[in-house]
């Protein structure tokens, strides 16, 4: 394999990770009757539309189909992709719940 085709690899690779983990954001607040759109924008206030997110929210489900998801697998998914506004935007969910 030549470099630019392992960088390739890579790449995708991570986007492929990257859309899961964003999956796990979209579900995780549909199981808190949360709206991630929301949620997303007030972490990141000055962005755009998200086509990553978009894409998640038509495969989330039902919160009576899904599985659970931890607050704390979701903060480490979220901490792993350096996704620290929206970790910390989701704990002030997670601490108001929690109230």
């Amino acid at each position: 394999m030549d470099k630019d085709s392992v960088e390739k690899q890579i790449i995708e690779g991570y986007q492929k990770e990257e859309k899961m983990m964003v999956l796990v954001f979209a579900q995780w607040c549909i199981n808190h009757d949360l709206d991630p759109v929301e949620i997303y924008k007030e972490a990141y206030p000055t962005q755009k539309n998200n086509d990553v997110l978009s894409e998640a929210m038509e495969l989330t489900v039902s919160k009576e189909e899904a599985g659970p998801i931890d607050d704390s697998q979701l903060l480490g998914v979220l901490s792993l992709f350096g996704n620290e506004d929206l970790a910390f935007t989701v704990t002030s969910y997670i601490s108001k719940r929690k109230d």
